[in-house]
């Protein structure tokens, strides 16, 4: 018998219907020994009724889902021993799909399911039976429960839980490597037949993967499977239940596998030698240029560390790795020098950093380049021969002396003439100077180090050949002391003698300081610069003395201060020495030698008014007199306001002058009497119209006669103001009643004039000369602008 017949017969015997599974029989059993399972109760005619025990059999009813037939599909049959058969009984079904799901015929017992069912959906159904009296509706049996049971079928493919699974797996990774497992469901009943039994098996992915048919788990199929050839593969998985048989549902699921990467592979130099480039001027850290090794691996598989392994300029180049790019960078290590070497070579290894000794049989993971470095030769700036230069100079030399000599030189292979100059920004007093040719500085003012004790210069050199490639280099000239200067008092002393003092007694002591800065340190000697009666130096030989009175009492009556020359000397050479004058005042002083007073006049004073009531009244009187005097100058100014308040006011100001001269008979303004008689002067009669701020005396003139002519008269007054020191160049006007000879323009006044305005012809003004042009010119223009109107 074949598979195909087996599975037919099994399939009609599953649709057949079974007596064991369709009818549920209640059968009653005898009880000798009844048992009361509600107690004791009274009928309608007063007789004891006692339950009796229930005899009927009790089965689970079984139903095939996914029915497919037209009818309502059969479940079962109830019935009771107390069915006779007459329609008496009614059957009631209560519970999970009663009466939707299920129903059941009240007088047969027998069980229907009005549709199709899905085992997955609910694999049982609980339900209560009961049978009851048609008449009296009282139950006749007790409520009996008894459960349907679903029977599957395979209606349920295997599902996967991810259309798309993503897995890795190393690469170079041995045969039967797992990589993942997958698993997928199916929704049939495992406890009944094959439905729900899987088997796994590989569509897409052959020879590199295998999957086990049980569990579902992918493994390596192909040995050293290498990432650099191919990352990516897809496989294809199948689960079939029915355990794989012929029939069977199925479900597929795709998985996305890569390869991941491992050490596996050495960095390598595209090239065996590298040729690079730099010029002699590239300071210290500069970058030269870079070199890769290139690595097929990635991530950290494919980082690399370089390194310098040999070559003659190890010492004079560095190499550093750049993480983000995996570059060798090499830089400068010490300064580069074209006249000195021109070609460097150097050995570069690169090797990576984490190596897995898995692979060592793959050999060394490193590799090594020639680097060729060429220096390019550019016009270097002048080298000096120090970083720095001290000078040292005492401060008494003389101008032009040299103190000290800078030197550089062009490192180019040209060797170019230096020209050497100072930055006046660090010498503003030019106090020194410098040779441009051999750099030879000298002093061009004097020194005093007392002033400043340092000078810091920037020397300059250039090329002349380039002088815009310059260098510096700083020179810290130092000025040393010379004894220059003498002592002197250390601060101003203000001394006091008591009127009571005594001989010997201890008045002030002094001290002195000096500019200067011996090695040895300061010392002073004091002493008098000539025998005094009244006081004394004593040296107290260390750089201090103390003043001394030589005699008993002294009176600020008689003498209240006193001048006291000290000499004070130091001990350098050449030795230097001054006087200070001590000025000593005689004061009162009380029995403790406590100063009182110590102004001679302080004894004229009223007893009873104090210094500093003398000062208060003082000032107030200076306050009181400072506001009368600027009270009086406003009052003042206030009379004197111009009639032209500025000069900047340049608007038309007529100026109204009320007075008129009243001729020859206005005494009060010309007195015409004073030419006649010159000596009218005598009488010191002051002018008028002005106001002199100097009052001169007046020159005595000798008179002239009564016949004196006029003329003459005039000429000889205006000859001695001329000469008079005295005489007003202050502005006044000066008025002579003597008009001359007569003009050949006659009289220009119009009272005698016979005609009018418009009458007169103004061209003669033009013959006159050109002093009357001005008037030519105003008279005749508006004459003819008359024509033309």
């Amino acid at each position: 018998m074949t598979i195909q017949q087996v599975l037919l017969l099994l399939l009609l015997w599953m649709w057949l219907p079974h007596p064991c599974h369709t009818e549920m029989l209640f059968r009653r059993t005898p009880d000798l020994r009844p048992k009361n399972f509600g107690g004791r109760a009274s009928g309608n005619d007063g007789k004891a009724i006692h339950r009796q025990k229930r005899g009927w059999m009790w089965n689970q009813f079984f139903l095939l889902e996914e029915y497919t037939g037209s009818d309502y599909q059969y479940v079962g049959k109830l019935h009771s021993d107390q069915d006779k058969g007459d329609g008496s009984l009614k059957y009631i079904l209560s519970g999970d799909g009663a009466g939707t799901l299920f129903i059941i015929d009240e007088k047969t017992g027998d069980i229907h399911a009005t549709r199709r069912i899905d085992r997955e959906e609910k694999a049982f159904y609980t339900l209560r039976a009961q049978a009851i009296n048609r008449r009296t509706l009282r139950p006749v049996e007790p409520e009996s429960e008894f459960v349907i049971k679903i029977h599957d079928i395979n209606d349920n493919e295997p599902t996967f839980p991810e259309e798309i699974y993503t897995a890795s797996v190393p690469e170079m990774s041995v045969v039967g490597t797992s990589v993942v497992q997958v698993t997928a469901t199916d929704a049939d009943d495992p406890s009944y037949g094959n439905s729900a039994r899987i088997i796994y098996s590989i569509l897409q992915g052959q020879p590199y993967f295998s999957v086990e048919p049980e569990t579902g788990i992918i493994r390596t199929a192909l040995p050293n499977m290498n990432r650099e050839n191919r990352e990516q593969y897809q496989v294809v998985i199948q689960a079939k239940d029915m355990g794989g048989q012929m029939g069977g549902l199925s479900g597929t699921t795709t998985v996305n596998i890569t390869l991941t990467d491992v050490n596996d592979n050495p960095p390598r130099f595209p090239q065996s030698t590298i040729h690079l480039r730099i010029p002699e001027s590239s300071p210290v850290g500069t970058a030269i240029g870079s070199v890769k090794a290139t690595d097929a691996d990635t991530g950290k598989n494919a980082e690399v560390e370089y390194r310098i392994i040999d070559g003659d300029g190890t010492d004079m180049f560095d190499i550093m790795t750049q993480k983000d790019t995996q570059e060798g960078i090499i830089t400068v290590r010490k300064p580069l020098d074209y006249e000195t070497r021109r070609l460097y070579t150097l050995k570069v290894e690169a090797e990576n950093t984490h190596v897995d000794p898995r692979f060592y049989y793959l050999g060394p993971f490193k590799d090594t380049t020639i680097v060729k470095i060429s220096v390019e030769d550019v016009d270097e700036p002048p080298v000096f021969s120090r970083s720095s230069y001290l000078f040292e100079v005492h401060e008494d030399i003389e101008l032009g002396t040299i103190i000290g000599t800078v030197m550089a030189r062009d490192p180019d292979s040209a060797s170019s003439p230096i020209r050497f100059s100072l930055d006046r920004h660090t010498d503003l007093d030019r106090i020194f100077n410098i040779h441009s040719g051999n750099g030879s500085i000298y002093t061009s003012k004097p020194l005093d180090r007392e002033i400043s004790q340092w000078h810091n210069l920037s020397v300059i050199a250039a090329e002349i050949n380039n002088p815009k490639d310059t260098t510096r280099v700083p020179v810290y000239v130092r000025i040393l002391d010379v004894n220059d200067n003498a002592p002197q008092f250390a601060v101003f002393y203000d001394t006091f003698v008591c009127e009571n003092a005594r001989a010997g007694q201890l008045i002030q002591t002094i001290s002195a300081v000096d500019k200067d800065d011996p090695l040895g340190g300061q010392k002073f000697f004091f002493s008098l610069a000539a025998v005094n009666p009244n006081f004394t130096v004593q040296d107290n030989e260390d750089n201090t003395a103390r003043i001394l009175t030589r005699r008993n009492g002294f009176s600020r009556h008689e003498i209240s201060t006193y001048l006291l020359p000290v000499v004070i000397s130091d001990n350098d050479y050449p030795i230097q020495s001054s006087t200070g004058t001590l000025t000593i005042r005689v004061c009162a002083c009380d029995s403790r030698g406590n100063m009182q007073s110590c102004s001679a006049e302080a004894l004229l004073l009223p007893a009873g008014l104090s210094t500093g009531a003398l000062v208060a009244i003082l000032l107030c009187i200076i306050i009181l007199l400072v506001i009368v005097v600027l009270f009086a100058a406003l009052k003042r100014q206030r009379k004197k306001e111009p009639l032209i308040l500025s000069k900047e006011d340049i608007r038309d100001n007529i100026v109204s002058y009320n007075d008129e001269g009243g001729g020859e008979e206005d005494t009060q303004a010309f007195d015409i009497g004073t030419l006649r008689n010159p000596a009218a002067i005598e009488d010191k009669k002051l002018r008028r119209d002005i106001i002199p701020e100097t009052l001169f005396v007046p020159r005595r003139t000798p008179s002239a006669p009564d016949n004196t002519d006029v003329r003459d008269f005039i000429n000889q007054r205006l000859k001695e103001h001329d000469t008079d020191p005295s005489a007003p160049p202050y502005d006044s006007l000066a008025t002579y009643a003597y008009e001359g000879n007569d003009s050949i323009a006659e009289s220009l006044s119009s009272l005698e004039s016979g005609t009018t305005e418009g009458d007169q012809n103004y061209d003669y003004l033009r013959e006159w000369g050109p002093r009357f042009n001005k008037l030519a010119e105003m008279y005749g223009g508006g004459e003819s602008d008359k024509d033309a109107s």
